[in-house]
């Protein structure tokens, strides 16, 4: 029996890249996974492969920019299972057009409301619980962007991801008496769909040297592991191969 056996975790962004990672890696090692996002084919079907492989997974569909729906999603999930012991907001997006030359109120928007306004959101629906049972993880997925001011991420994306990171810390300064703890994750690039959106897409070769999403599930399940006294409140990670200190093509043409 794992440590997390028997715990319930929900994920958001959980159909796709590092989102869809960590609920495999926590249903591996035996948490009950809760898997939001907006496309409920998908994640139906990524939930009956983490089921087949001989995990324990729902779904509950999800629009993290909505904060009646993402209160109500908490809701069913306590109805079912009385706790939600692991909060993981994994939900972001960036948009093409993101720098001060082409970027627009609506883009600006987008990107703040799901990085930065989703996981407001989810953390305010889940501390009412924890703080009730004095025991609860959260953990937010910020990024590189969200420590260092890089040119290929834009404002809106940095400043949303560097936001993340400020309320994590604040998480940890207010709720650490109550039991609570919360860690910024903060990857450099990882091949996932998002890498789609960039204003000039890296090519496969680049995306082959750059941390995959199985890094982040087993960096993830390594926070989760660890005991309810100890609290990581941060965690840097980037590939060897670090584009953004080698001066890749497409942040200099971008």
């Amino acid at each position: 029996m794992t440590v997390l056996q028997g715990s319930i975790a929900w994920i958001t962004g959980a159909g796709s890249g590092i989102g869809l990672a960590g609920a495999q890696a926590l249903a591996e090692a035996g948490a009950t996974v809760v898997m939001s996002g907006r496309r409920p084919e998908l994640l139906k079907a990524e939930a009956d492969a983490i089921v087949a492989n001989g995990g324990k997974a729902e779904i509950e569909v999800l629009d993290v920019t909505d904060s009646e729906s993402v209160r109500q999603a908490s809701q069913a999930i306590l109805d079912r299972h009385g706790r939600i012991d692991i909060l993981i907001n994994s939900a972001g997006l960036n948009v093409p057009n993101r720098f001060w030359k082409n970027q627009d109120a609506r883009g600006w928007n987008e990107v703040i409301r799901v990085n930065l306004d989703g996981s407001f959101y989810c953390i305010s629906a889940v501390l009412p619980s924890m703080r009730e049972r004095k025991s609860g993880l959260i953990i937010n997925i910020s990024s590189w962007a969200g420590k260092y001011d890089t040119y290929m991420t834009g404002p809106a994306y940095n400043a949303a991801k560097h936001g993340v990171v400020a309320m994590t810390e604040h998480l940890n300064q207010e709720e650490c008496i109550n039991g609570i703890r919360a860690c910024a994750v903060c990857p450099a690039e990882v091949a996932t769909p998002i890498m789609d959106k960039r204003p000039i897409p890296p090519s496969p070769e680049e995306r082959a040297k750059m941390l995959q999403p199985a890094d982040l599930g087993r960096t993830i399940r390594f926070i989760a592991e660890m005991p309810p006294h100890a609290c990581i409140n941060e965690i840097t990670i980037s590939p060897t191969w670090n584009r953004i200190f080698l001066g890749a093509s497409d942040i200099k043409r971008a």
